[in-house]
């Protein structure tokens, strides 16, 4: 008899209110979801901003140390937001992500704040950085040490 983790209860409770009651412009693809840790989520551009109309795929990948711990999260092609803190192999310059995240934080609202992130873009262009990045990065962005700044 196999025991449940406290994350796997905590990703189980979160999926399902993923499932039941999604934010607007927020879906959990159930065909992705073969394996409790990994998910996909689509989301959708918000009305009246550049990406409106837009949709995106979310990668979330949980570890056993959530949710002490943040999940990697990537965009997924072949549509890649044309974005100032989204590179273009997917990975996403957002504090919550590593040093700012916080067990209280969700799958839902990681969605939500990649939503506004894309919302309060004034201009679509790639990081000033990406082709070096996208070409010495690691796979795993929560192995790059971010620097944040305003844009």
């Amino acid at each position: 008899m196999s025991r449940v983790t406290f994350a796997e209860k905590r990703i189980q409770k979160e999926l399902m209110a993923l499932k039941n009651d999604p934010p607007v412009g927020v879906t959990l693809d159930d065909s992705s979801l073969t394996n409790i840790y990994r998910w996909r989520v689509h989301i959708e551009g918000a009305e009246n901003t550049l990406y409106e109309g837009e949709h995106f795929i979310l990668d979330f990948k949980f570890t056993a140390k959530y949710p002490f711990e943040s999940p990697q999260v990537v965009f997924l092609g072949p549509i890649i937001p044309v974005h100032p803190h989204v590179y273009s192999n997917g990975h996403i310059c957002l504090s919550i992500l590593t040093e700012d995240w916080s067990p209280a934080m969700s799958v839902e609202s990681v969605c939500l704040s990649i939503v506004s992130m894309l919302s309060s873009c004034k201009e679509k262009k790639r990081p000033p950085d990406n082709s070096v990045y996208v070409r010495t990065c690691s796979k795993n962005p929560k192995d790059t040490n971010w620097w944040y700044h305003e844009l």
